[in-house]
């Protein structure tokens, strides 16, 4: 129905790709707690943590070693902006509601029911 706007157009593009770069920070932060844990279940990574203190664990990229606790941490940490929309991911909120005033407040209450606010 809207797909003849171009204003339309390039907020869906915003919104799927600032989505992405979230969905990217948790994907690796999910297989850097596989990689070093061996698991992705939490109370088992809690439990190993402590053994993971000592800076002994690296991921090394570009010939740089970097604590691989910490890297998981801002990976996480990245994702749960990008999905929650905050800080520097929050650009695409204003375009957003687009579309047809009805279907924006419509969609826009499902999202926050399902979301449990």
């Amino acid at each position: 129905f809207w797909f003849t706007r171009l204003q339309a157009n390039k907020a869906a593009i915003k919104a799927m790709l600032v989505n992405r770069v979230g969905d990217f920070g948790l994907a690796l932060g999910i297989m850097g707690c596989f990689t070093i844990f061996q698991t992705v279940d939490f109370s088992t990574i809690f439990a190993r943590a402590s053994a993971f203190s000592e800076p002994h664990h690296y991921f090394i990229f570009c010939n740089m070693r970097f604590h691989a606790i910490t890297v998981i941490c801002i990976l996480l940490f990245i994702g749960a902006v990008g999905k929650s929309a905050q800080i520097g991911l929050h650009t695409r909120l204003p375009d957003a509601m687009e579309g047809p005033t009805p279907v924006s407040a419509l969609i826009h209450a499902a999202t926050m029911v399902t979301a449990g606010v």
